[in-house]
């Protein structure tokens, strides 16, 4: 009798729980301020997993069809998305920006004020992303050189850089106006938006790389040609569910006005958040360089094991945005032990997964860089710097998290700070000492990036314990 009886409680959980997962790629309506804390982790880490996911899609699927070109065209996408990487931080500043205004208002039972919000972060956005696309397109060839590119580089691919860089607004959007979505509750949206752009992304980079059918043969600039298209397109569909839709957030003829206040706030919050990702960045960036003084091939095979370690760390950043929309709405909500409760259970979800996916690439990691390249050089970089980076995949789950619940509870300062002891005061000279000094080459950049992460963990830990971030205004 007894076995029966758990026989039915394991079926009716097993049904639960598919049915919260339908629920949560269809999109829900759980208020998460109420209720379970399991199920509204579940509800938003679901699509926000998945989004993360359509987002590094873009990234594997380029690298895919160009390293097909050799490793001079591996390597301008390596070098241009190491520059790109600053739109990237500051895409993810302004929607960090944003999901701590949005969801403090939808805590706060206000989805007008949230609306308002909303559209003046998009407006930030679009400004600064001009700002961004006009010197970036008219200087891609200096910049390359700058960011030590090989001749052939500079003189025949140059153009990926110029479109990636012109383009820039569409990377903005999508980070923008997703994290509105998100920070709303309705991060399924966000996920459906980036599905729409993959496919099409998908379908058109062999076309325009390889020439096919009708399509020109472009090489290496058909991929950045079919990525902004593929992403033009997503955004696209954000403005006309932002405008037309019946989620959460939803704008309309009230809402389009230029509100200093906000925007000043949300250039604020966003100041400390665009810093961390910066940080991040131009500690990336310093890094490129020095493994450039290795070679083409060296810098083509951390290209792809920073790829494949970014397929895999994108969905724990989804994850971690789960914990950072529960904290901003729980606070709004004036829930600040339910929005810590959030955290804890995230990080060590987030930590069990991350382990996991860690020790397959620890173990595994030639047939991971052989899929996307046979050159026998570019492997022999490659396969170590996977590995070595793997082995910090535990720590890099809970401080994912816990970054970005500082970052949702509005406090951008602290993990700035954080970053810039671990990854300007660490990271780059560690990198140097031992890739230079030591003799250990492209290992001791690995290491370093090891080291970087998992202390930035550590003190993050430390921070978050003391509990000041619940006490933040927004």
């Amino acid at each position: 009798m007894n076995i029966e009886k758990t026989s039915i409680k394991k079926v009716r959980r097993l049904r639960s729980f598919f049915k919260d997962v339908t629920e949560a790629i269809s999109g829900t309506e759980q208020d998460f301020t109420e209720g379970k804390l399991s199920r509204a982790i579940l509800l938003l880490s679901i699509p926000a997993v998945l989004e993360m996911v359509m987002e590094s899609v873009f990234v594997i699927v380029d690298i895919y069809f160009v390293s097909k070109l050799g490793a001079n065209a591996v390597a301008t996408v390596g070098i241009t998305e190491s520059m790109v990487t600053i739109i990237y931080a500051i895409a993810i500043g302004l929607g960090t920006a944003t999901t701590s205004i949005v969801s403090r208002r939808i805590g706060e039972k206000n989805p007008d004020a949230a609306s308002v919000a909303a559209f003046q972060a998009i407006l930030t956005g679009m400004v600064v992303s001009i700002l961004i696309g006009l010197p970036g397109a008219l200087f891609s060839k200096k910049l390359l050189g700058l960011m030590g590119a090989s001749k052939p580089i500079v003189d025949s691919m140059s153009g990926y850089t110029r479109i990636m860089l012109g383009g820039n607004m569409v990377i903005m959007m999508l980070f923008i106006i997703n994290a509105i979505f998100r920070s709303a509750g309705d991060a399924a949206i966000a996920m459906k938006v980036l599905w729409i752009g993959n496919i099409i992304n998908i379908i058109l980079d062999p076309c325009l790389i390889f020439g096919l059918g009708p399509f020109p043969h472009m090489g290496v600039t058909g991929a950045a040609v079919a990525t902004n298209i593929g992403r033009g397109t997503a955004v696209l569909v954000q403005f006309y569910l932002l405008f037309f839709g019946k989620k959460r957030i939803r704008l309309s003829i009230k809402h389009l006005l230029v509100d200093f206040k906000i925007m000043v706030k949300l250039l604020k919050l966003s100041f400390g958040s665009i810093g961390q990702n910066l940080i991040g960045t131009t500690s990336w960036i310093a890094l490129v360089r020095i493994l450039s003084i290795f070679g083409s091939e060296v810098v083509a095979g951390y290209t792809i094991a920073i790829r494949i370690i970014g397929f895999t760390l994108l969905p724990s950043w989804g994850i971690s945005n789960a914990a950072s929309t529960l904290v901003g709405q729980n606070l709004g909500a004036k829930k600040p032990d339910r929005a810590e409760r959030a955290v804890w259970v995230t990080g060590w979800i987030n930590m069990i997964l991350l382990s996991m996916i860690g020790l397959v690439l620890v173990l595994f990691p030639e047939t991971f860089i052989r899929f996307f390249i046979t050159n026998e050089n570019v492997i022999k970089s490659g396969v170590p710097g996977l590995r070595i980076i793997s082995i910090g995949f535990i720590a890099y789950g809970l401080g994912m998290v816990l970054v970005n619940s500082f970052n949702g509870a509005g406090d951008t300062s602290t993990p700035l700070k954080i970053n810039i002891f671990a990854f300007w005061l660490v990271e780059i000279p560690l990198a140097w000492l031992l890739a230079i000094k030591a003799g250990f080459k492209e290992e001791g950049v690995f290491i370093a990036i090891v080291v970087a992460e998992s202390l930035m963990t550590l003190i993050a830990w430390l921070v978050f314990r003391r509990g000041k971030w619940k006490l933040k205004e927004v």
